[in-house]
């Protein structure tokens, strides 16, 4: 089964977030991170998730009023979403600022039969101001094998650290041939140029259901966000994330 790895909280726990849009874990093996670390890591909450703390996607501040998220977390209506930034451990509502969402932009390449340019730029009604951003990743050959990124994220870990507190990993670029060998991942639309295979082949480590729409970052740029797979932390199932210079030229537009 496929599945998203980002919408609700329990529906990535089986996948990642292929098909559905469901929810994904907080990173699983990863180690904890401070927002201090990390400030244009955002959490994309929602009024109507099952945790009590909100959590349901992940997103990155792009520019002060805008960040990227993935396009299967915006499955509710906009005016139930909330960004929340400098927030380690979501359940500590005494930190941290928080902004309701003004618009919601879409790719429009978009769609749930394949899932590429899974993808969305939201609006911030209250700009946060003074916090670092992280600029958007536009060489196509800044994906390759070899390289290491980091993915970041709230969402589930499997036993592996505190749940709903800010982690990271280091997830190996794996190059797009591996993802594209595995039948399961080309028939849920897996492609080189709109996707990045990044993770461990042996598994262990990896993104997860509450993850999806958070950032993979390279070099002090988004290199992709987190988008789908096939379970968690699965040996020979790699994360699979939605590649920002694939789809930057409709995302500038829409952050500049």
């Amino acid at each position: 089964m496929n599945v998203s790895r980002g919408v609700q909280v329990v529906l990535l726990a089986a996948l990642l977030l292929v098909v559905t849009g469901g929810a994904k874990p907080v990173v699983v093996g990863g180690t904890v991170t401070s927002a201090a670390e990390a400030p244009w890591a955002i959490a994309l909450n929602n009024t109507q998730s099952v945790s009590s703390s909100g959590r349901y996607c992940g997103a990155v501040l792009v520019k002060a009023d805008k960040i990227v998220t993935a396009a299967h977390c915006m499955d509710e209506a906009a005016s139930t979403y909330y960004a929340v930034q400098g927030r380690a451990d979501l359940a500590d509502d005494s930190v941290g600022r928080v902004s309701a969402i003004s618009k919601v932009w879409v790719h429009p390449g978009y769609n749930t039969k394949d899932h590429r340019y899974d993808v969305a730029v939201l609006t911030l009604a209250q700009p946060f101001t003074g916090v670092p951003v992280l600029p958007l990743e536009t060489r196509a050959r800044a994906d390759r094998a070899g390289v290491v990124p980091s993915v970041y994220g709230w969402g589930d870990t499997q036993g592996t650290g505190p749940d709903e507190t800010l982690q990271k990993a280091a997830v190996p670029d794996l190059g797009d041939k591996t993802c594209l060998a595995n039948q399961g991942y080309v028939t849920n639309g897996y492609a080189a140029a709109t996707n990045v295979c990044a993770g461990y082949v042996e598994g262990g480590i990896d993104a997860c259901q509450g993850d999806s729409g958070g950032p993979l970052v390279l070099n002090g740029r988004l290199l992709g966000v987190v988008s789908w797979g096939q379970g968690c932390a699965q040996p020979g199932k790699p994360g699979v994330y939605t590649e920002i210079a694939g789809a930057a030229k409709a995302l500038l537009q829409q952050v500049r």
